[in-house]
């Protein structure tokens, strides 16, 4: 039914482009046939654009040497997903571009053969690259080359299996960004046109899904079936990999990356050799990258050194990689010279340029150069071109080294090829992309996944070698260091122009007018049959108006005007093969700016243009002129309204493709990597698609597939997406709260899809998921269940139930799968009764339902119940909850009652009953062994076993009482494993005692500790039968016993951290954030605030109270806000939100809005329109807000919501009783409500004119929630290497942080939250190794990252700008350094305020900086600030507080004015000798400053005397002043940094590792009884230095 009406609301866009196909054969969804296809569809010149994976990454090698390739991504890449996009070396190291990192051969699935080809993945890093491939098996159907895939026989019309061979994973990453403008096959980010392949419709697709698509970089996977190589493998019988060629290895890559060789023990880093790094040199000039060796595909590469039995190893040796580190060290290096030396040189001749050579790899395509091609300065400008030797068309997707006569030196020939109607579109929109290439317009209006980044405006490019300017040194004269007024310690303004400065390339050098398709089009009959393909219509600088005719001999100026049709050719026609060419020939302006942005363009940092995997959206942006662009205007009204973009007259199977790829094998770590990247990829393009879905629907430019029923109940479909609105349709959730709850339930069924995935059984699919909020509204976006439209939804359920528990059924099938996710969910298998009063067996709550789809998958749905209950927020008469609960005002009725734990919070109460359950049962334990010693006669002195008893629960400090514990704990194990696996040896005594123990906690099992819970308790409408009554009450007291938990245990926790400052949040995210870390729902908020309110140390909480205060604030303003949207129709929308703003913010009285002026047209259009409105009021009420009612119900709101009142009655109030920032709500509410606001100066404190108009409002975005899938392998390499370095095995950390790092790249692409975290620890590590350029340059990558990731002001982004300015300092950039702190500053200013302890970090840095530079007064005013927070945050007797004095006394020191630094060192000195005691080396260290500062001081006073005494002819002996050493200021910006060097001999260092090795010992023997670690820091001293928790290297020193 969804598809009649797809297909009469979206126009067919086929003919545009290419071939249509017919899609109304019979055999649609027979597989493939082999068919050869004719030959290459459309001329030579659709060469490069016929593949399956528009972005073709080169990799960087296996040799770890840069990529050389040019310096940045196309911007563009090729219209037609032609385009590959390069490679690019981001100071020297290579990114994968579009594929985010998994070079191409990442998709290639080898069809019908089961393997995979994973390319090698670049890493942004360094060098290091993950080549993971998988032997391919040819296909051995159909000719050697390009032949259709052939799927095996037996598959019949399973889509799943079709699907597979041909899914693309493609490369993430900037082929989103670029490949995605344009109608064609390359699907958006690449995955798109995987559904069409999957059912097969055949004819004119061999081309682009052929097995030559294959690449075969990284070893070992040949192209499938390109005759003659010896690496293709014998052809397996098709769809059955021989497990020689399963197992596959990614190869080693030495160089800085240090890539391991095997899933799991990585072997060391091997430091390149000297030749290594002198062909590194070349390869940066050459700019083109090198691939590894082809090897047979038996033969791994890994580390050089042969068998793959290693990929089998156990994952636990992932844990001790530096155990196997030695091994292949030297095979390492022999193998990257080997295989640098085949890499050879090609001489290319382009028309119009001089010869150039080119660096090539035996192993590349002939696709790759074109790439490098279509990205190089002197080429980019052509799309349509054969590469030819010696008079013979190279084939694209043939390997060099399969090319005769190919060698050294040989000359290739670029060849100009006639042009098609499809490689004309590309040419434009290649050339547009080029003419856009800096423009940010897409990153402001959240397109693409384009995002902003602001660093390269600090830097001014000098980091690192790619700078214009070279290092200066230490010149000290050329730096300026006064900053802005607005980030001086106590400066009250807060600009917020600042926060977007004007990018100096964006104001790009404008090379046209006008570029568009021209009115004529498409060409007239008489005309086509003359090669007339398309028309254009340009007005250049000089303002000419041209008309340009695109032919198949290439472009030429014709004779039309806008009025007139003359197609002839103009005199001069001026004919040229590319569009360039010819508007450089006739306008001047043209060519100059054309060469000019290419060279910028060629310069910018990679990480700033390749887009991410999500949209990030920006809450403010300047005004910008909207410009003419053909392109863009061109999607918007053809394949844009109905259809994706990339495959003409068909949809994607969003279904299929999200199922198919959680079904790809995942035995060994290859497999995993295809696997989790495939889904990653379908999931973001999947979350791309429903947010353009859910705003089309809510825009009204979808059809209802219920048109007749009132708006609210409508339900959509479009592009293969349902959606719904979050709405109590039916009455469906009367008794849960009514629309209240149906706008919660799908958050909460997206949390259990979340789980669910997490989890990942085999067998059990969920639906596709993605939660938007969007002008008020929520819409749930959901994949469809193939068949679920076609019949009622009882017949479908067999599992669950569709009425809230009154009719239950159940499956075995689904019990069998759900039995499996019980353990990790912690659900319990129960019993309930249906409606007829029979019982039914459940694993999972009612209304989780059960489907089994046409396609014969099992999806479960509906999961809004998958953690149970929270009993706070749900009263149930009858029963009583915990004092605890009842002390803080529970329970407290809930607007609805779906209010469920949260994943966190529940195994956080397991762990914690865990803990009580081994302390009980080891007491216990223990009281036999005191009660047999004593029957025995042992205890001589009488002690009773009372007493005993009484004795072990205190818990003792001395040694031998803790070690006893752990004795008792480590039977109790013992014990506990042994009755488990119920073995008759245990004598009933200690089974008893396990019993009891398991009993105490609540445990479901008598034998083993195991907690689950039934999500059904306290459902209403779910009965349970008499036989489980009494475990019905056992749950119903765990629940009880939980909520208490998180009020007595979670919230005291966390407000405990935040005193410690072990965790550090600074806006409302991080605060969440936190919250949730710890299982505490949001709406706690107000009783954490209370909470904080009553603790003793409230002072030192204030950061904290103030976040709190104004999330609250702008939560309950956004709950307000929801509603009032939903009021407003389209035309008032920008009016509306302007006077919200006003009420909210503005300390105007009476702000008035303005109404549309079509108001004002006759009644009755006005009485349709309103019924297309989603809201039935009236469509001008919001009108009538004023701030004082506005306030009033954010008050009640809070009070109601959060259980917590505010004292205050406007903006003016609150920002005055909680010290809040009025920029600080203003983008709180921004960010929470997708709102976009024009960025200029606002006056919140006008009194005479509001402060936001309806020009201030520029847009509003969606608010989206979706799933992240993990990469979970990746994630184990980074913990491990975390571990490592906590440890202090810093180089194995090292290389376990790369290798992480490659396969975060080869899941996420280039760009993700996670990878930025590894980058950031990578840089630290380098930094603490002492190699800073390399710090300096993966610390760049992570700002750069988090910016494009995060956003350019969040609270990580701003800690990443410090780290940068620590490594540039270290560099000794010392005007960069600062620049990037007072960067922080503001930011930190514009997000928070003063008054937060990170801000006495900054400060010291700052103040440490600037003292290095000799500006004395400047530097004391920030030191003084830090000393006055940290004082604050840490209490003046804190060793923070000393750090702090310390550093003034050294300014004042400098100044010469000793008497202050006498009396800042004393406060120091004295704080020094309480904490730590007169003969810790930091008081001696103070001591002797002291006396140093007193000698000085007398020195000078006897100076002064004598000129008193002596006047002018006095003898002065000179003063020592001394300027602070860089080392000396660098030292102490390590030490507030938390970074510590302790000089160690070698000696010492072997005692360290023993000493640390012994107490891994310990703790793996305590592993099972954590809680009675003794705690076993050996450096809490040097913890007292302020470090930064989240990345401190407890080096410790007691230890040495």
């Amino acid at each position: 039914m969804g598809n009649s009406l797809l297909a009469s609301c979206c126009r067919h866009v086929t003919e545009l482009i290419f071939q249509p196909r017919r899609s109304d054969s019979p055999e649609e969804s027979s597989p493939l046939l082999p068919k050869p296809p004719a030959d290459r569809p459309e001329g030579p010149g659709a060469a490069p654009c016929a593949g399956l994976y528009p972005d073709i990454i080169p990799s960087t090698a296996a040799t770890g040497s840069p990529q050389r390739c040019p310096r940045h991504i196309p911007a563009l890449a090729e219209a037609d997903g032609s385009a590959a996009v390069c490679a690019v070396p981001g100071g020297g190291g290579a990114v994968a571009v579009g594929a985010g990192a998994v070079a191409v051969g990442a998709g290639a699935v080898a069809v019908g053969a089961g393997a995979v080809a994973v390319g090698a993945g670049a890493v942004p890093d360094g060098a290091g690259a993950v080549a993971v491939c998988a032997g391919a098996v040819p296909d051995g159907a159909g000719p050697p080359r390009r032949a259709a895939p052939a799927l095996p026989a037996d598959l019949g019309a399973d889509h799943a299996q079709s699907l597979r061979s041909c899914l693309k994973l493609e490369a993430d990453g900037s082929d989103r960004g670029f490949c995605r403008r344009d109608g064609q096959v390359a699907a958006a980010g690449g995955g798109d046109a995987a559904p069409g392949a999957g059912r097969g419709r055949g004819e004119g697709r061999a081309a682009w899904l052929g097995p030559d698509r294959v690449p075969s970089w990284g070893g070992a996977a040949a192209p499938l079936g390109s005759p003659g190589t010896p690496s293709s493998a014998p052809p397996a019988s098709v769809g059955k990999t021989s497990p020689a060629q399963r197992e596959v290895v990614p190869p080693q890559d030495a160089g800085p990356a240090g890539r391991p060789g095997s899933d799991p023990a990585p072997p060391a880093l091997a430091l390149p050799t000297k030749q290594q790094q002198q062909q590194q040199q070349k390869k940066r000039r050459k700019k083109k990258k090198l691939t590894p060796l082809e090897h047979p595909s038996g033969l791994a590469l890994m580390n050089g050194s042969g068998p793959h039995e290693s990929l089998k190893g156990e994952k636990d040796a992932r844990q001790n990689g530096h155990e196997e580190a030695e091994a292949g060290e030297e095979g390492n290096d022999q193998e990257v010279i080997v295989i640098q030396d085949t890499g050879f040189t090609v001489k290319i001749c382009a028309p119009g340029t001089e010869p150039f050579s080119l660096q090539v790899s035996p192993q590349e395509m002939v696709q790759e150069i074109h790439q490098v091609l279509m990205d190089r300065e002197d080429t980019c400008h052509r799309t349509c071109f054969s590469l030819q030797l010696d008079g013979n068309v190279l084939d694209n997707f043939a390997e060099l080294k399969t090319i005769e006569g190919l060698q050294e030196g040989s000359l290739l020939k670029v060849v100009e090829e006639p042009y098609t109607v499809r490689e004309a579109r590309i040419h434009v929109r290649h050339i547009r992309d080029l003419l856009k290439s800096l423009d940010p317009s897409d990153a402001f209006n959240g397109v693409d996944c384009n995002s902003l980044s602001f660093l390269s405006v600090f830097t001014e490019g000098d980091l690192g070698d790619s700078g214009k300017r070279k290092k200066k040194g230490t010149e000290m004269e050329q730096i300026d260091c006064t900053p802005p007024e607005h980030i001086l310690p106590g400066s009250k303004e807060r600009p917020l122009c600042a926060l977007q400065p004007q990018n100096r390339d964006w104001k790009p050098l404008q090379c046209l007018k006008v570029l568009t398709m021209s009115g004529w089009n498409p060409p007239p009959g008489n005309r086509k049959m003359h090669g007339d393909l398309m028309y254009l219509y340009v007005i250049t600088v000089e303002d000419r108006h041209v008309s340009i005719t695109a032919s198949t001999r290439g472009f030429y100026l014709n004779q039309s005007t806008a009025y007139n049709f003359n197609p002839k050719p103009a005199n001069p026609s001026f004919l040229s093969h590319s569009l360039v060419e010819l508007l450089n020939q006739i306008s001047p302006t043209f060519k100059k700016n054309f060469s000019a942005l290419q060279k910028k363009r060629v310069q910018r940092h990679p990480f700033e243009r390749i887009a991410t995997p999500f949209q990030v959206y920006s809450w403010t942006a300047p005004q910008a002129e909207h410009a003419m662009d053909c392109v863009r205007a061109e999607d918007a009204y053809t394949s844009r309204l109905g259809y994706e973009e990339h495959i003409p007259g068909q949809t994607r199977d969003w279904n299929e493709e999200l199922q198919t790829t959680r079904e790809l094998p995942r035995k060994n770590l290859p497999e995993r990597l295809l696997r989790e990247r495939a889904i990653f990829k379908v999931h973001s393009d999947f979350t791309a698609a429903a947010t353009r879905g859910a705003m089309a629907v809510i825009d009204g430019n979808v059809m209802a597939i219920n048109p007749s029923e009132e708006t609210k109940m409508q339900m959509f479909i479009w592009n293969n997406i349902f959606f719904s609105l979050g709405f109590d349709v039916r009455d469906h959730y009367k008794d849960f709260g009514g629309d209240v709850a149906a706008y919660v339930a799908p958050t909460n069924d997206l949390n259990g899809v979340r789980t669910y995935n997490a989890v990942d059984v085999e067998g059990l699919y969920t639906l596709g998921t993605v939660v938007v909020d969007y002008r008020g509204y929520r819409v749930t976006a959901q994949s469809i269940i193939p068949g679920i439209l076609e019949r009622e939804q009882e017949q479908s359920v067999i599992y669950g139930s569709i009425d809230f528990g009154k009719t239950v059924v159940s499956h075995p099938k689904y019990l069998e799968l759900l039995e499996k996710t019980s353990r990790p969910l912690k659900i319990q298998k129960h019993r309930v009764l249906n409606d007829k009063s029979e019982e039914v067996e459940l694993c999972s709550s009612v209304e989780c339902k059960g489907i089994i789809g046409n396609d014969g998958r099992h999806y479960i749905l509906d999961l809004l119940r998958t953690f149970p209950p929270d009993l706070n927020f749900l009263p149930v008469e009858g029963e009583e909850m915990p004092a605890e609960c009842r002390k803080m005002g529970f329970p407290k009725q809930h607007r609805h009652k779906l209010c469920c734990l949260r994943q966190e919070l529940v195994d956080a109460f397991v762990e914690h009953r865990y803990l009580l359950f081994m302390k009980l049962a080891a007491l216990q334990l223990m009281q036999q062994k005191a009660s047999k010693q004593e029957s025995s006669g042992a205890l001589e002195n009488g002690s009773s076993a009372e007493n005993g008893s009484a004795d072990s629960e205190r818990p003792e400090p001395e040694e031998g009482k803790v070690e006893e514990n752990v004795t008792g704990l480590e039977q109790v194990k013992e014990l506990a494993e042994t009755i488990a696996s119920d073995d008759g040896a245990v004598d009933p005594k200690s089974r008893e005692v396990i019993r009891n123990a398991c009993k105490a906690v609540g445990s479901i099992s008598d034998t083993s500790f195991d907690i689950r819970f039934n999500p059904d308790i306290f459902s209403p409408g779910v009965r349970f039968p008499e036989s489980s009554k009494e475990e019905v009450q056992d749950q119903k007291q765990l629940l009880k016993d939980a909520a208490a938990f998180l009020l007595s245990c979670q919230i005291p926790g966390l407000v405990k951290d935040c005193l410690d400052h072990s965790v550090l949040p600074m806006d409302g995210a991080t605060l969440a954030e936190a919250m949730h870390q710890r299982g505490i729902n949001m709406r706690y908020l107000g009783k954490v605030l209370s909470f904080i309110t009553r603790t003793p140390g409230r002072a030192q909480l204030d950061h904290i109270f103030k976040i709190g205060i104004s999330e609250l604030i702008t939560r309950s303003a956004k709950h307000i806000f929801k509603t009032y949207l939903q009021g407003v129709e389209l035309s008032g929308l920008s009016a509306a939100i302007s006077h919200f703003l006003n009420c909210f913010l503005s300390s105007f009285p009476n702000p008035i809005a303005h109404l549309p002026a079509d108001e004002l047209v006759s009644k009755k259009k006005n009485k349709k329109r309103k019924n297309r409105n989603l809201g039935n009021a009236d469509n001008t009420a919001w009108a009538s807000m004023t701030p004082q009612e506005l306030w009033k119900n954010i008050c009640s709101e809070a009070k109601n919501y959060f259980d917590f009142s505010l004292e205050c009655e406007n903006a003016d109030q609150a920002a005055e009783v909680y010290n809040l920032q009025k920029i600080t709500l203003l983008r709180e509410i921004s960010l929470k409500t997708g709102v976009q606001i024009l960025l200029k100066e606002y006056n919140f404190d006008n009194r005479h004119k509001p402060t936001f108009t309806e020009e201030d409002i520029l847009n509003i975005f969606p608010v989206v929630k979706h799933v992240n899938p993990k990469a979970s392998d990746a994630f184990h390499f980074f913990q491990s290497g975390q571990a490592k370095v906590q440890q202090g095995f810093l180089k194995e950390g090292c290389e376990l942080i790369n290798e992480a790092l490659n396969l975060f790249n080869n899941v996420y692409g280039a760009m993700h939250v996670e990878i930025c975290a590894c980058l950031r620890l990578l840089a630290r590590l380098n930094y603490i190794m002492g190699d800073y350029s390399e710090a300096l340059s993966n610390q760049q990558k992570a700002v750069l990252m988090s910016e494009r990731v995060l956003g350019i002001e969040h609270p990580n982004t701003i800690q990443e700008y410090m780290h940068l300015a620590l490594y540039c300092f270290a560099n000794s950039q010392l005007s960069t350094a600062l620049s990037l702190l007072y960067r922080a500053r503001y930011l930190m200013l514009l997000v928070f305020g003063e008054d937060h302890p990170e801000m006495a970090l900054l400060d010291n840095n700052i103040g440490l900086v600037l003292h290095g530079v000799m500006e004395y007064d400047l530097s004391l005013r920030f030191l003084e600030n830090a000393l006055a927070i940290s004082s604050k945050y840490h209490g003046s007797k804190s060793l923070k507080v000393a750090l702090s004095h310390h550093l003034v006394a050294r300014v004042y020191e400098s100044k010469a004015e000793f008497r202050s630094a006498l009396q800042h060192e004393k406060e120091g000195y004295t704080i020094y000798k309480n904490q730590l005691g007169e003969h810790h080396e930091k008081t001696k260290e103070s001591s002797e400053y002291l006396k140093y500062l007193t000698q000085q001081a007398v020195a000078l006073q006897r100076t002064m005397n004598e000129i008193y005494k002596n006047g002018s002819n006095a003898n002065i002996v000179p003063l020592k002043f001394t300027a602070p050493s860089m080392a000396s200021v660098l030292e102490q910006l390590n030490i507030i940094n938390g970074i510590l060097f302790i000089p160690l001999s070698q000696k010492d260092l072997e005692n360290l590792k023993a000493e640390v090795q012994r107490r891994q010992q310990l703790q793996e023997s305590l592993k099972s009884g954590e809680q009675l670690e003794p705690e076993d820091k050996a450096g809490e001293e040097k913890e007292a230095e302020p470090s930064k928790p989240a990345a401190e290297i407890p080096l410790t020193q007691s230890s040495a």
